[in-house]
């Protein structure tokens, strides 16, 4: 069975997609997040370790909804518009986690939705 998540504390779906989807009560596949403020629906700045932070604040908004914490995530996701920002990005990204690091991917696109600096997309699992 899945069940829709959606929370007003992340940026709404800007397109025909969920912010996420929790499968059988314990699997969620969150959608990508961007450094956007869900209050303004701006980006935060236009610094990708600002963006970053921001990522995180989305994606704990989210797990929050679905009854998960960052503890729970298992794999991630990450797009960066420029890898020159990977150190920054990485930076703000390992101080979002305690004890065991998720798997990862970390890729260069060529351009990002509303020109994003950074996108993450997780998917986590309640034990």
């Amino acid at each position: 069975m899945k069940k829709v998540i959606k929370t007003t504390n992340a940026p709404a779906a800007i397109g025909p997609y969920s912010q996420a989807v929790l499968v059988n009560n314990n699997m969620l596949y969150a959608s990508g997040q961007l450094g956007i403020d869900p209050a303004t629906g701006d980006f935060v700045s236009a610094d990708v370790s600002e963006q970053t932070a921001q990522v995180f604040r989305n994606i704990r908004a989210i797990l929050s909804e679905a009854g998960l914490e960052m503890k729970h995530i298992v794999k991630t996701t990450c797009f960066l518009a420029d890898m020159g920002d990977f150190a920054a990005m990485n930076s703000v990204y390992e101080s979002q986690f305690e004890g065991d690091f998720p798997a990862r991917s970390a890729v260069a696109v060529k351009t990002l939705p509303k020109n994003g600096l950074v996108e993450i997309e997780i998917i986590a699992i309640k034990d």
